[in-house]
């Protein structure tokens, strides 16, 4: 494997590859920046993950003058590709300042854009549709264009770009350098080579799989809604020296470490909108152990390698299988034993197939582990850290404390339970995990002839059910039919110690008890709001999982139900 180093590469990128702690170059890089550095046309074959975007984007800032006009033009089949690729060339272009990058894509404010082009980018990013448009509107001029690069190409002909790709390639320069990267080459890109490429140099980076062999894969299956209980359970189960905790999304990423701060775990978020300074910092913090978790995305986490992580957390399950396999790839190595958790709920059961078929290796599905097993291994861990130091020295200044201790004739069990009442963390109540148990499939099957015989007998009766219903006509919205389909119901009520001056509205309550306690706003009936509380009409089935709601955390405030409140 090569390193950056000795590619050549002038400093001022070598030093931004640097601070990004990158120094070993990947396959597509190691092969691709040379021949693309002396102007050579290129066709890269290779999967998402492998680096590819340096491997053009470094060559191509390399041949970038202070000319202000547009001299390179990358195309990417989706807004948030190109907004990605945008990110990771801002991260190389550090130390040159002069550089000027704007980004077009569908769904935008064009004004915004076309300020962007009027700053004289030497680099364009977008999606062909809009740039389709900008050509157009002639707000972008590719005249002196150096460079084209078709970014994930076959999936811009699955996106239906095939003639806007056409257009580009035969309406820009031809003397231009063109680099095209795909995962595969359809009939279309065999096209492109004949007719838009000069002698392209073909690099071909075969599809890499996973060696398992050390890494055990840990699957659990439940509700979206109860991941971070799941989360806080492993946590306290495992007691990891250093944890790596993968989401999908930004906001996802806050939450969670919001949330465990908040419950005193040493967490620290990474993702694509800190700054570098912040960045530096979270993984100083975690490298150090000063924080022991660290939850990210994929995007934030790329180029970091931390030799000691005892597992990751596939919190999300990742959107293609080349990103399973560089999350988990992580832990298990220098001879280690290594650890993968995933998440999943049954909706995601043909993923999980997927990811398994992929990495040629199955999964393991687990129990949710129970409070008791959960205090059990935290107790063990007590007993080897007090077997540990059984044997210590007694110094003198512990001798007079343990002298003035014996003469009280303290009771050993007494003064034991003292000691672990001193030192022990209070025991932690667990909320119910949410877990929607899988029908078999005969037992499907049975529910399913049982249903339809249960229909056909209801037919029977339905005329007098509408004789009953007819009062109300075809309106069924009147407060009148709302108000008798009430009447069915059973309701108790509950208190919480939210009120007007929180400014909590009631459909965000609704959404908030079917999101954490899996109340479906079937089962909430009114809910009425004084100035410091809110009064909660629920079904006697659901009150059960909506008491849940006690110690919630609702716009950074506890939520208390209050016991025997009345409206």
């Amino acid at each position: 494997m090569a390193t950056f180093e000795s590619l050549n590469l002038d400093t001022e990128i070598l030093n931004a590859l640097n601070d990004l702690q990158f120094l070993d170059a990947t396959e597509i890089q190691e092969r691709a920046i040379p021949e693309m550095s002396q102007g050579k046309d290129i066709i890269g074959i290779a999967q998402t993950g492998t680096g590819k975007t340096f491997a053009y984007s470094i060559p191509l800032i390399s041949r970038l003058t202070e000319d202000k006009f547009t001299q390179a033009l990358i195309l990417c089949p989706t807004r948030e590709l190109g907004i990605q690729v945008s990110e990771e060339i801002k991260k190389l272009i550090k130390y040159k300042k002069w550089i000027r990058i704007a980004t077009i894509y569908g769904g935008a404010s064009y004004d915004k854009q076309i300020k962007e082009l009027n700053a004289h980018p030497q680099i364009v990013i977008g999606t062909p549709g809009r740039i389709i448009d900008h050509m157009n509107r002639k707000t972008v001029d590719f005249s002196n264009l150096k460079v084209l690069v078709l970014d994930e190409a076959d999936e811009m002909l699955n996106m239906g770009f095939k003639e806007d790709l056409e257009t580009i390639l035969a309406t820009t320069p031809q003397e231009r350098q063109t680099a095209l990267f795909s995962a595969t080459m359809p009939e279309f890109i065999e096209h492109v080579t004949r007719h838009y490429q000069q002698d392209p140099v073909r690099i071909e980076i075969k599809k890499k799989t996973l060696t398992v062999d050390r890494i055990k894969q840990d699957l659990f299956y439940l509700k979206r809604e109860s991941k971070t209980d799941l989360l806080i359970r492993l946590l306290d189960l495992y007691n990891f020296h250093k944890v790596m905790i993968f989401v999908n999304t930004k906001s996802k990423v806050e939450d969670i470490v919001s949330t465990l701060k908040k419950q005193n775990y040493k967490a620290e978020a990474l993702h694509g909108d800190l700054k570098q300074m912040s960045r530096d910092k979270v993984m100083k913090s975690f490298k150090e152990g000063i924080s022991n978790i660290l939850v990210c995305t994929d995007v934030a986490a790329r180029g970091i390698d931390v030799s000691d992580l005892e597992a990751i957390i596939n919190f999300d399950l990742p959107q293609e299988q080349e990103l399973y396999v560089h999350r988990i790839g992580r832990t298990g190595r220098a001879g280690r034993d290594g650890l993968s958790i995933s998440f999943a709920s049954y909706s995601e059961t043909r993923k999980v197939q997927f990811i398994e078929r992929y990495t040629r290796s199955k999964m393991n599905i687990c129990q949710i582990p129970t409070p008791e097993e959960i205090k059990d291994k935290i107790n063990g861990r007590f007993m080897e850290t007090l077997g540990s130091h059984i044997n210590d020295e007694i110094t003198d200044s512990n001798k007079k404390l343990i002298d003035d201790i014996l003469m009280n004739g303290f009771d050993t069990k007494q003064l034991l339970n003292a000691l672990l009442s001193m030192t022990s963390q209070t025991e932690k109540e667990y909320p119910e995990i949410l877990v929607r148990q899988e029908k078999p499939r005969m037992e499907r099957r049975t529910r399913d002839r049982d249903n339809r015989r249960k229909n056909s007998r209801d037919k029977a009766d339905f005329k007098s059910r509408d004789r009953r219903d007819s009062k109300f006509g075809k309106d069924r919205s009147s407060k009148e039919f709302r108000d008798y389909k009430k009447s069915d119901k059973e309701y108790v009520t509950i208190a919480i110690n939210f009120g007007r001056s929180d400014k909590l509205r009631p459909q965000e309550l609704v959404q908030f008890a079917s999101k954490i306690c899996g109340v479906r706003k079937a089962n909430i009936g009114d809910i009425k709001i004084t100035e410091n509380k809110t009064y909660i009409d629920v079904t006697k089935g659901a009150l059960q999982f909506m008491e849940k709601i006690d110690g919630k955390d609702i716009n950074g405030k506890i939520v208390k139900v209050l016991k025997n409140e009345k409206k």
